[in-house]
């Protein structure tokens, strides 16, 4: 059970969370916006023209490689495979980075790194022929970057204290303050001025992140490597516990559970963005507004709701009611299948052809969110809390690997968008969610005997 009852959602945290959250804030910025744009300028720019395409350094290779495993693929197939690879692996490379920093580098000189790689991978979009090249060095970038930033979060905080969900919870509106605004400026840039505008606003986010983080850098916690390094030699080799072992294991399982819900999470950035901008009507009293401010919908809903959602725990942990992190989880998982179903009912009423109100996007775009803020945030938390100290960022890298895996499934699921009826479609992403999260509420008896009241 959490304890985030026990202290006002914004009082008495560090000056350092601050820090780390206009950083993250700026970093996703620059994530977002790109997102926004990426699956649009795939299908209606660059691979759209044949010529372009194939002027894209290892786009043959790729697609070659692709074609021998899924067979022949059109132009939305293609984007989707790519958008999938593109945001799984951004979520592979954090147990990387992870690791080499809990090993070599420690938290800021990989906070710093991460940052400089995905500056250059943002201004590299800026080139067609360099398109893969770009989404390569956001990849390792944000493996460098993304974990380590969420340990820094938790390092904050001594063991126990009950500040640390909403610490979690407050960081995240951050993330969302970031991914509110850049779909209305990347997007609505990219997809009035230019596509590379904007990619090049989205890398001058990253460069404000980098400057927040820097300047603030003495309020941000010391890095664990160093804490080892002042620690006896003998002590940092000594053999990890039955105890630490039995957490990495919950992790483990938490993380294979968590795969589905981004699966079907991320078909906002994917086969949604394509319903947005080919089956809404986007036409306010005359006025004809970019498609991409549907990704706006999400991060704003989170600013709104994550204080709303953290109140309503609070009153639940006063009255011992709060739901264990693992039954939040299960939450969020049901939530976001719910979500789909209101998909259904947009793809009944609008038949295969017309566009239909944004109601539909904004009713299921609310699922999503509650959803999310009952998984994604949760998550982080409690994986700071359980991880074993001494490998604390290589399981947050842990952690953020299921979301390559489920997000390359968002790549896979999204494929069948233009092969299949778009009911059909939706219903199965709808039975994945629900049933993913039936088992994670299944399991919280046996997730609380092995990790206790972290759970």
């Amino acid at each position: 059970m959490t304890n985030s009852a026990k202290i006002g959602f914004f009082s008495r945290h560090p000056r350092g969370l601050y820090v780390l959250f206009f950083t993250e804030m700026w970093e996703r910025f620059s994530f977002y916006g790109m997102r926004a744009l990426l699956v649009l300028y795939m299908t209606q720019y660059l691979l759209f023209d044949p010529e372009k395409a194939r002027a894209v350094f290892g786009y043959d290779g790729l697609e070659s490689v692709l074609i021998q495993i899924f067979g022949p693929m059109n132009v939305q197939q293609m984007s989707s495979q790519i958008y999938g690879l593109y945001t799984g692996f951004v979520y592979l490379t954090p147990v990387f980075g992870g690791f080499i920093a809990d090993r070599f580098l420690g938290q800021n000189r990989s906070v710093y790194l991460g940052g400089i790689l995905m500056t250059i991978g943002h201004f590299l979009m800026a080139t067609e022929s360099l398109f893969l090249v770009a989404l390569v060095f956001l990849i390792f970038g944000n493996g460098f970057f993304k974990p380590n930033i969420s340990t820094q979060v938790g390092n904050l905080y001594p063991e126990g204290d009950s500040r640390r969900d909403s610490a979690f919870t407050l960081f995240y509106m951050g993330i969302n303050l970031g991914a509110f605004f850049s779909p209305i400026v990347c997007g609505t840039l990219g997809q009035t001025v230019g596509w590379h505008y904007g990619f090049a606003a989205a890398g001058v986010g990253m460069i404000l992140g980098l400057l927040v983080y820097h300047f603030g850098r003495r309020y941000v916690p010391q890095d664990s490597k160093a804490e080892r390094q002042a620690k006896p030699k003998e002590a940092s080799n000594t053999k990890m516990t039955a105890d630490e072992w039995k957490r990495v294991g919950v992790i483990c399982l938490l993380c294979f559970l968590n795969i589905v819900f981004w699966g079907i999470y991320e078909q906002e950035g994917n086969t949604l963005q394509l319903w947005a901008d080919e089956r809404t009507n986007w036409n306010f009293f005359g006025v004809n507004i970019p498609s991409t401010i549907y990704q706006s919908f999400n991060p704003g809903f989170i600013f709104i709701f994550a204080p709303i959602l953290t109140i309503f725990w609070a009153w639940q942990f006063k009255r011992k009611k709060e739901p264990t992190s693992t039954m939040k989880m299960g939450i969020g998982c049901i939530l976001c299948g719910l979500g789909f179903v209101i998909m259904i009912m947009a793809a009944r009423a609008l038949g295969d052809e017309g566009r239909g109100s944004v109601m539909w996007l904004t009713a299921t775009t609310w699922m999503f969110t509650m959803g999310e803020l009952y998984l994604s945030p949760i998550g982080l938390s409690f994986v700071s809390k359980v991880a074993p100290r001494r490998i604390a960022s290589m399981m947050m890298g842990v952690w953020f690997l299921s979301s390559f895996f489920g997000n390359y499934a968002s790549g896979l699921f999204g494929m069948l968008y233009s092969v299949m009826a778009k009911e059909s479609f939706f219903a199965i992403l709808a039975a994945a969610g629900v049933a993913t999260g039936l088992i994670f509420v299944l399991l919280n008896k046996s997730i609380v005997r092995a990790v206790g009241k972290d759970a």
